[in-house]
């Protein structure tokens, strides 16, 4: 699948910026550095073949550079700021309203088109990712538009756009 510009943004409010690039700075700083310096402590206690803490604090060290990655290309990536007026067509930072075709008995569901690390910022809506089946497929429809996608298990949906406005939270 080739992605479009609308995927690789990563749309975020400034609150949630702010809070990731905190996370980030936290991340390179002192708790980096609380790592190492258990790594090292761990070291100077001789055989590292036997020496659990130190296995322990190289994984949680491998996990902690993989966060990092994370947010820095996330960061780098990032659209910050409210959704940019809507004509309508979806983008990042849009909320979508859709209901699945055929399934008359289902009722519509709402989400935000955005980051996951928008969760707590998008006031109780679900967030889905631009780069999911479901976000990337319907990344350019407007309300009426009828869109399907596939799943990662190879399952088509359609669903049916009902409405589509930017986020305002």
């Amino acid at each position: 699948m080739t992605q479009t510009p609308e995927q690789d943004t990563v749309w975020l409010t400034q609150e949630a910026f702010d809070k990731l690039t905190e996370e980030l700075e936290n991340l390179k700083g002192p708790v980096r550095q609380e790592i190492i310096a258990r790594i090292s402590a761990a070291r100077d206690e001789g055989d590292l073949k036997e020496n659990g803490g130190y296995h322990a604090a190289r994984e949680e060290q491998g996990k902690l550079e993989g966060r990092i990655r994370q947010l820095e290309a996330m960061l780098e990536k990032a659209e910050v700021g409210e959704a940019a007026p809507s004509d309508g067509t979806i983008a990042p930072g849009t909320k979508v309203t859709y209901k699945f075709v055929g399934d008359d008995d289902a009722e519509a569901e709402t989400f935000l088109l955005a980051a996951r690390e928008m969760e707590d910022a998008a006031g109780g809506l679900q967030v889905w990712s631009p780069q999911s089946p479901l976000g990337s497929a319907i990344i350019g429809a407007k309300a009426g538009d009828v869109v399907s996608y596939t799943t990662e298990a190879g399952r088509t949906f359609e669903v049916e756009i009902l409405a589509a406005e930017p986020f305002g939270g």
